[in-house]
């Protein structure tokens, strides 16, 4: 199947249907179920970008191998993690999917990364601060005004500490902590995606 008969654009993405794999993703991450979180990737990946098979694969698996890269605490490899983060975002941008620099992609993705481990782990650093972050992707990312896309950010770093609260209680997938950060996920990609649309889309 060709690149132009599954392309779609990034603005109609489900957002039901990526908040739902994002928190199978997540709660993948924190108990090291790697398989389970290259197979929730490719769903993220098909849901948010629609490129043809091939590159959602490769992209998943750049997509784990830049966690894997990230998650030991508290020495990783951030440089290897946004290579492979870089690698993604070129398969999106070569896709057409959406109009940006890999690098620079790449270099706003792994700061949030960073700063949500501080977060974490330091209570000096506020969810304001991480909102910011976080809400610098995604106006680079998609071409969108940062007013517009902070409810989007804000809701998915609420996600986030519910996340973090779940890890804390032991990582049970029966905690309904996980099913509220599912929920959360799922209104911050609803409001995500009005963003976008308040946008025009790419030429």
């Amino acid at each position: 199947m060709t690149e132009r008969a599954t392309k779609r654009s990034p603005w109609t993405f489900d957002p039901v249907a990526l908040g739902r794999r994002e928190c199978d993703a997540w709660a993948a991450y924190y108990r090291h179920e790697w398989p389970e979180f290259l197979t929730a990737a490719v769903g993220m990946i098909s849901t948010g970008f629609g490129m043809n098979r091939r590159r959602t694969i490769t992209g998943a698996w750049h997509v784990l191998r830049a966690n894997q890269a990230w998650a030991p605490y508290p020495v990783n490899d951030p440089t290897a993690a946004r290579e492979h983060m870089q690698r993604f975002y070129t398969l999106v941008a070569d896709s057409g999917s959406l109009e940006l620099a890999p690098a620079r992609a790449a270099q706003l993705e792994v700061e949030w990364w960073r700063v949500h481990r501080e977060h974490q782990h330091n209570e000096a650093i506020t969810g304001e601060e991480l909102t910011d972050t976080l809400n610098a992707l995604y106006s680079y990312v998609y071409d969108v005004p940062t007013d517009l896309t902070r409810p989007a950010s804000a809701l998915r770093v609420k996600a986030m500490d519910l996340s973090d609260r779940w890890v804390e209680a032991g990582c049970n997938r029966a905690d309904r902590l996980l099913a509220e950060e599912r929920r959360t996920l799922v209104a911050s990609y609803a409001a995500l995606r009005d963003a976008t649309a308040r946008q025009p889309g790419p030429g």
